[in-house]
């Protein structure tokens, strides 16, 4: 008896990039193949490696419609470990083709998880949201963890929102709204006070309260220096040199110019003739103006932000005492933030006041610094000045009423601010 042989020949993919499909049922075996209709699907990023290749494969039934993939983590494991292909015999040639072909697993689609034909739901879905569900169907492995490592985040950030609005309910019904109000305005208060130069409560003379030559020693070393050291002293004599022979012309110059703020302009014209007064008032407003340009800046950027004519030691000084370290985009930067300049404002004031025998027009500073006049007038009631009224100077804005800040002795007792005030009124 003859036996029967054939020859085989590979033929690749039976379409362009396109394996034979084929397919097993995850709950049953097919009895009628006639009976049911398939759909390929392909990924519409051509042009990507891996998702180029991805297929789902619909198929319906008369009583079912299931779906399948190539991608998912079960197929996926199947298609690396083997590879599998289709021969197609002809039996009067006694030649087999053989092609390239991959496994789909099709699962029943319940009617609970086929989309309806009202597609309102997905449009009125997020953008964030649409991604995800591209995600879940078409993402690469990594996209996937991370989606699910976000809605881990997600729930948990629920449960600590949950917490934390359960334990404030908790402290509001025990202490009360109008207590609670009254511990944030004292809190508030207290930030100004973290940041307002030394004070000597003690004091015999207003010069005193605030010293110029302060220093703060720790473990028998100087450690910090209210507002110059000798060796930043010293260093203001050549950029304060400008301000020692100025003329009327120049001072006017300079006022058309804006080069400098209109207290340290207006000072200008009163400088005293003792040649060690002159100086050292043209140091103070120098290091006053660098101190009030300061306060204008957000995020420090470069290394002398003031310039070249600002002497290294004074800008180091600028950088360390009056910047908060911040963390943004991979590396740390230097932010004057809102309480620095907090801080910057009670320090030229208290500047000012020894350079104007400790009396001091609050709202031009208030204008140079770029403040509102509540913010101001707080600052300067946390350094226990007493505020009173006077006409501006001339050419400062004399149409409206200035508030002058006087440091005087017996000083004052701290008074609530008057947003304080106000949220005990609204109480």
């Amino acid at each position: 008896m003859a036996t029967a042989t054939a020859t085989w020949r590979y033929r690749g993919d039976p379409g362009a990039e396109q394996p034979a499909a084929l397919v097993q049922f995850s709950n049953g075996r097919l009895q009628r193949a006639e009976a049911m209709r398939f759909t390929v699907y392909r990924n519409a990023s051509s042009a990507h490696p891996r998702k180029k290749h991805q297929r789902i494969l619909v198929s319906e039934s008369e009583r079912l419609s299931y779906v399948g993939n190539n991608f998912d983590s079960v197929v996926k494991k199947y298609n690396s470990l083997c590879r599998y292909f289709v021969g197609v015999l002809d039996k009067d040639s006694g030649q087999m083709d053989v092609y390239n072909a991959e496994i789909f697993n099709m699962q029943p689609l319940l009617s609970g998880n086929v989309m309806p034909d009202d597609t309102k739901d997905y449009q009125n879905k997020s953008y964030r949201e649409k991604m995800d569900l591209c995600i879940e169907a078409f993402g690469t492995s990594k996209q996937k963890r991370a989606l699910n490592s976000r809605r881990m985040n997600a729930v948990g950030n629920d449960v600590v929102n949950t917490a934390v609005t359960k334990a404030a309910a908790n402290v509001i019904e025990a202490k009360g709204v109008t207590a609670l109000i009254q511990d944030v305005a004292q809190d508030e208060e207290q930030n100004i006070s973290i940041f307002l130069p030394p004070c000597n409560e003690d004091a015999d003379k207003p010069e005193n309260v605030y010293k110029f030559e302060d220093s703060i020693f720790f473990c028998g070393r100087v450690v910090y220096h209210t507002f110059l050291s000798p060796a930043e002293y010293k260093a203001l004599e050549v950029p304060a040199a400008v301000f020692v022979n100025i003329t009327q012309e120049e001072i006017t110059k300079k006022t058309e110019d804006k080069s400098h703020c209109s207290f340290v302009l207006e000072e200008l014209k009163f400088l005293p003739a003792s040649e060690e007064s002159r100086d050292r008032k043209a140091r103070c407003l120098w290091f006053l103006d660098t101190l009030i340009k300061f306060s204008h800046l957000k995020v420090i950027k470069k290394k002398n932000p003031m310039g070249p004519e600002c002497p290294h030691i004074i800008s180091k000084k600028l950088m360390k005492n009056f910047t908060s370290l911040t963390y943004n985009n991979g590396s740390v930067q230097n932010l004057v933030s809102a309480s620095m300049k907090a801080k910057i404002t009670a320090y030229v004031i208290a500047l000012a006041l020894h350079i104007n025998n400790f009396q001091t027009d609050l709202t031009v500073l208030q204008n140079d610094l770029k403040l509102q006049e509540s913010r101001m007038m707080d600052i300067a009631k946390a350094m226990r000045l007493k505020i009173s009224k006077a006409k501006g100077l001339p050419g400062l804005g004399d149409d409206q009423n200035h508030k002058l800040g006087t440091l005087s002795l017996p000083l004052p007792v701290q008074k609530a601010s008057v947003s304080q005030r106000k949220r005990k009124k609204m109480n």
